[in-house]
């Protein structure tokens, strides 16, 4: 049955999802790696791609912007989909100088000043976890690629553009490496759904350096993520 914000039918999305934030990131995904790719969803462009890699079935679906927003994607698609795990893929902004452009980090918590999951259910912590097994999946996908990844703890923030800056504040207090805006609320859905999250993450800029990267290359160019995710459900 559909939701209002999801035209898939039940089995059109697979039990594994990749979820990056930008619809084409997911498009472009879904067409380099997968096979018998098919668009399950296209409602507010909100575009979600199921195929088979390597003989599994994977859903790529984007999550949009911010906590709210994938606050309902994922949520739906735990609850309504039968969705069991779900890995965020998607960019982030370094806070630590020993993190550079295309590095790649899996979160081990993350903090957020957010009100989110005290108001889905009244959790008043500052910090949620992924699922330890999945990140275990995905730190040994990880080894048999020979790629490098950074455990680290993140910054999951409610506000992009801000009028004072206090990241370093945030580092130091919280040993925060890096900064994006989801992580926090997926894997509070998660715990409260009974259901594994994870999260990957390359460097797209810097608040240390003024190292950045484009737009398309944001879209295109983090595969190193998107090979390590992939490979976990393999």
């Amino acid at each position: 049955m559909a939701t209002p914000h999801n035209q898939a039918k039940v089995g059109e999305i697979a039990k594994n999802v990749l979820m990056p934030g930008d619809p084409l990131r997911a498009k472009f995904i879904a067409e380099t790696f997968l096979t018998n790719v098919r668009l399950v969803n296209s409602v507010r462009n909100m575009l979600a791609f199921t195929g088979e890699y390597k003989g599994q079935e994977i859903t790529v679906m984007a999550s949009g912007m911010g906590m709210p927003s994938i606050g309902i994607y994922s949520y739906e698609l735990y609850s309504q989909y039968g969705v069991e795990n779900i890995i965020r893929v998607g960019s982030a902004g370094s806070y630590a100088e020993d993190l550079d452009i295309y590095d790649v980090v899996l979160a081990k918590s993350a903090w957020s000043e957010s009100s989110f999951a005290k108001t889905q259910n009244g959790y008043d912590k500052d910090t949620t976890y992924p699922s330890e097994e999945l990140n275990e999946k995905i730190e040994k996908a990880a080894e048999r690629l020979n790629m490098p990844i950074h455990l680290r703890t993140i910054h999951s923030s409610d506000v992009f553009y801000t009028e004072k800056s206090i990241y370093k504040e945030i580092r130091d207090k919280h040993d925060c490496a890096c900064v994006e805006m989801e992580s926090f609320a997926l894997f509070h859905n998660a715990k409260v759904l009974g259901k594994n999250a994870a999260c990957l993450l390359t460097i797209s800029d810097s608040f240390t350096s003024e190292k950045k990267t484009t737009a398309e290359e944001r879209q295109t160019a983090f595969v190193n993520m998107m090979k390590i995710a992939l490979e976990t459900f393999c």
